[in-house]
């Protein structure tokens, strides 16, 4: 699968977790409209995500919203360049999947350092673990 159609895929799963509920207020439609931009997904394409009908539900499972998050982080990160628009981007994702903030900027400054700046999913969640702490 090609980079783009992945950024739209999680966008997707983004559109679905704020729907969830059957509703979309101003100020989620205003994050996922900036999280469109911060993967490069014109408006045309962000709009008709809305469009293809989305069964996800919340997930509950920790790990999988972790692995969600670092998703993103990867995708932001393609570049090798995080910039700090970017970087608001995936900690407000972050608190609105409910996985930990303080992780997450751990997460961040380790890839940061990383040379592809990717980390083991085993130390990915070990961060996790210890901020739980």
């Amino acid at each position: 699968m090609d980079v783009y159609q992945e950024k739209k895929n999680l966008l997707l799963d983004m559109i679905a977790y704020a729907t969830v509920n059957g509703e979309l207020d101003k100020k989620e439609f205003d994050f996922l409209f900036l999280l469109a931009n911060t993967l490069d997904i014109e408006r045309g394409g962000f709009m008709d995500l809305f469009y293809k009908g989305t069964t996800l539900k919340m997930i509950k499972d920790e790990s999988v919203r972790i692995l969600q998050f670092y998703r993103l982080a990867i995708l932001m990160q393609k570049d090798n360049n995080l910039f700090v628009k970017d970087a608001t981007a995936i900690k407000q994702f972050a608190i609105h999947m409910g996985v930990n903030l303080d992780a997450v900027k751990k997460v961040l400054k380790k890839m940061k350092s990383a040379p592809d700046t990717q980390i083991s999913i085993n130390e990915l969640l070990r961060i996790f673990k210890d901020a739980e702490f």
